[in-house]
């Protein structure tokens, strides 16, 4: 708060009344809805920040050097809330596995039932944490591409617990049982118009930056984080268009019909895949692979070359989840068609990671942070192909609505998207906090082991249990009927959902350790001396080093 102007902190008074007073209307208006409950979550929430603006309402103003220096506090409160939300919703995800083997597990309650608390898993980790991660990096990397600072002061503010209150209001519904029944999309029509505004918010912000920039090329990570800001509103807004019931109901219907729902929901679900978990991703690996390795990457051409051949191809990949549906067969060779030439952009994002690792896997050896980034970039190429191969119709006849999915799933999940995060934390937390190190290079390798260890570990599970599922519901006898059951075929599953449960809970132990470290580095690890890590300004400009 001490960088904030008085002008800054009563816009943010005024912006925090404004919500507290939505609250209470939802709270009014949906009392005997869950609405209500979620109104109230907006008053609290919102009351709770107010309270604290209002503990330096008289505070003196920010001195104006403040302009020479990056704005990190806001990237600082988003590296805090990244791991408090992987914490919370591994946790959540570990349980989902664990009823898969012991159903018990649910407490004979609703609440807790796994149809309500896998969609509060999957919103944990891909909004909460994943989310969560990507803004924080993104605030991070924008400045330092461009050596200008942060467009405003209040906006990052907004973005990050705007976007915050929209992963409580959206985890907090589906324990209540409130969902639209679509995947990665289950909050409710006021929770996606709520994002919609944060998300114009932290898109103006981005840009905003950028033509601040004091360097005259835009990074190629700042185009992969702006593919990834635009598309994902696209696709939000259109798939979640919804006429709710009324302003006081919790409950909406969908504006797209039948299959044409279908079809929108996973160009919606495929694409959030590409440009939330991909995307943003990518920006990511580009910037802190070659600051960790201490090389340039490989090819700046061939990663242009991939971003748009992966903003091209990905648009028209959806339809390959929807094979053997009503969907028409055009749309699915469509789909299936485009699934197989994305292979190629992939590719080379993957290829062009690991080659810049050419002269340097020494380092590789020897940095567990390092380690981190090299087998997130392993596991991407992976996943790709993986994706690519399951597209293909004759497969998916084998693969699709089994666990094989759902391995191909978390190899990206965990393999590509945490890893590369985790990494990029471990290169960034001592940056902003200006340490020397992380605390601990002992519990930086203790993690690496446990990440790799669970997820090899569930992978494998799932590829076997998929595959297994696979086989069993196509075997048929001489008189053509079904040889094994569904429960024969869940029998099978259960050594494997042990596992998988095992394997989660691994990484579960991995994320608290990676908690502990980075908590630990801010508060003890030594101080680093004096370096230059600051914005161009126009005193600087004729003599400033190079980045």
């Amino acid at each position: 708060m001490g960088q904030l102007t008085s002008g800054e902190r009563g816009s943010a008074a005024a912006i925090l009344i404004a919500l507290m007073i939505v609250g209470v209307m939802m709270a009014a208006a949906g009392r005997f809805d869950p609405i209500g409950i979620h109104g109230a979550i907006v008053l609290v929430y919102c009351g709770t920040l107010f309270c604290y603006i209002l503990t330096s309402a008289f505070s003196e103003e920010p001195d104006a050097s403040r302009f020479s220096s990056y704005y990190d506090d806001p990237i600082k409160v988003g590296v805090a809330l990244t791991l408090a939300w992987a914490v919370f919703g591994m946790f959540i995800g570990v349980w989902a596995a664990a009823q898969l083997a012991w159903p018990s597990l649910n407490f004979d309650t609703a609440w807790s039932s796994f149809g309500r608390i896998r969609p509060a898993h999957t919103t944990g980790v891909i909004f909460g944490f994943g989310g969560n991660a990507l803004i924080a990096t993104s605030f991070h990397v924008v400045q330092r591409t461009s050596r200008a600072r942060l467009a405003d002061q209040l906006s990052p503010w907004f973005v990050i617990f705007g976007f915050n209150l929209f992963c409580l209001i959206a985890v907090s519904g589906y324990f209540m049982g409130v969902t639209q029944s679509k995947e990665y999309a289950e909050a409710e029509w006021y929770a996606d118009l709520w994002l919609v505004i944060v998300w114009i918010a932290y898109f103006a912000l981005f840009v905003r930056t950028l033509a601040r920039r004091k360097e005259p090329h835009i990074y190629v990570a700042n185009w992969y984080y702006l593919a990834f800001i635009i598309v994902v509103a696209i696709l939000h807004i259109v798939n979640n268009l919804a006429v709710p019931v009324s302003f006081g109901h919790a409950k909406s219907y969908t504006v797209w019909p039948g299959v044409q729902d279908a079809m929108v929901q996973w160009w919606y679900g495929h694409n959030a895949v590409a440009f939330f978990l991909t995307s943003g991703f990518l920006g990511m690996l580009y910037y802190y692979l070659p600051i960790r390795a201490e090389r340039p990457i490989f090819s700046y051409r061939l990663s242009i070359l991939s971003f748009w051949g992966i903003t091209f191809f990905y648009m028209w990949a959806g339809s390959h989840h929807l094979h053997y549906t009503a969907l028409p067969i055009w749309v699915q060779n469509l789909g299936m068609t485009f699934s197989v030439m994305l292979l190629v952009p992939s590719w080379a994002s993957a290829g062009n990671a690991l080659l810049t690792l050419n002269g340097a896997w020494h380092r590789v050896r020897d940095d567990a942070t390092l380690r981190f980034i090299m087998m997130a970039a392993f596991f991407y190429g992976l996943s790709t192909f993986e994706g690519s191969f399951m597209a293909i119709r004759p497969v998916n006849s084998l693969s699709h609505y089994t666990d094989w999915t759902v391995g191909h799933v978390h190899a990206g999940a965990l393999g590509w998207v945490a890893m590369i995060t985790f990494g990029a934390f471990y290169t960034l937390v001592p940056s902003i906090w200006k340490r020397e190190r992380m605390y601990s290079a002992a519990l930086v390798e203790v993690h690496f082991w446990l990440a790799l260890a669970g997820t090899l570990i569930y992978v494998f599970a799932m590829w076997n249990s998929g595959i297994i599922q696979g086989l069993m519901w196509r075997t048929y006898s001489a008189d053509n009927t079904l040889v094994y059951s569904f429960v024969d075929s869940l029998l099978a599953m259960y050594p494997y959902y042990i596992a998988r449960a095992f394997g989660g809970l691994l990484f579960l132990l991995g994320a608290i350790v990676a908690s502990f470290n980075i908590w630990m580095t801010v508060r003890t690890a030594p101080a680093v001396r004096a370096v230059h890590d600051a914005p161009l300004t126009s005193g600087l400009l004729e003599n400033a080093p190079a980045e």
